[in-house]
């Protein structure tokens, strides 16, 4: 009886792309994942936040009462750590070879967030993911799905191309809290005006450097929510430091 082999490990990016990767810190992969999946896992994480009884690591806050605002204001973090279903979206196979492709060897998962992201919901300023999560050697990577389609209006990523290459820059308090959560930090010194939309499509990916400057606006709509799932990796041999995020998923 022939059995299942999950270890092969594709290759599904191309020279040029890994290219542009090195020159620009992101690189957009086009529907990398597929719609019906996408409609299938946010189907399922809506069943979970929306249960008359929400489990105790999905609950958006203990201040937060379990109304239709309360139940879908805040993210769901580190979903995979509890959950089978979000742990497998962490280990698609395009995201794991297009991460071994980009970190030259094998990459782990070690941390997730599904983001709701309402009509009328601020952003996050301008920062790098590496001032959050510090490793050694340095190779924190994320891959950011889009649950739904994401423009300026509804409130999607900021980057600054290129900025990956000029290392970590000093982090401050958020400077505009109706735009940005204020609970964030934001970087100090940077050219703004250097930032550019990442406009994406259901199902796209978005791979990033830990070292690139972006944000991400306010959601201007009044009837489109901005659903992302975003993971955050780093390769077999990185070390974490925060005690939270230490838990290594290997992706095969």
């Amino acid at each position: 009886m022939k059995t299942f082999r999950t270890t092969e490990i594709t290759t599904p990016l191309s020279a040029e792309q890994i290219s542009q990767y090195e020159r620009d810190g992101y690189l957009v992969v086009s529907q990398g994942c597929s719609k019906d999946l996408i409609h299938v896992y946010n189907s399922h994480i809506y069943n979970i936040r929306s249960a008359e009884n929400v489990v105790d690591w999905a609950k958006p806050s203990p201040n937060k009462q379990l109304n239709d605002d309360g139940r879908f204001s805040l993210r769901l973090f580190n979903p995979h750590l509890h959950d089978s279903f979000s742990e497998q979206m962490m280990k698609l196979p395009i995201i794991r070879g297009a991460l071994a492709q980009l970190l030259g060897d094998e990459a782990v998962g070690i941390q997730s967030m599904y983001f709701f992201k309402a009509p009328g919901t601020p952003g996050q300023a301008a920062h790098q993911d590496y001032y959050y999560i510090d490793n050694e050697p340095n190779t924190l990577t994320a891959a950011w799905i889009a649950m739904e389609d994401v423009d300026e209006e509804n409130g999607c990523l900021w980057v600054i191309p290129g900025s990956h290459k000029d290392g970590l820059r000093p982090h401050g308090r958020v400077k505009d809290s109706s735009e940005h959560e204020a609970w964030t930090d934001e970087t100090e010194g940077v050219d703004l005006s250097k930032q550019i939309p990442v406009v994406m499509k259901e199902g796209d990916i978005v791979f990033f450097h830990n070292l690139l400057i972006h944000s991400s606006g306010k959601n201007r709509s009044t009837d489109r929510w901005r659903k992302s799932y975003v993971c955050h990796y780093v390769r077999h041999d990185s070390e974490v430091v925060r005690e939270d995020l230490n838990k290594k998923i290997s992706l095969v």
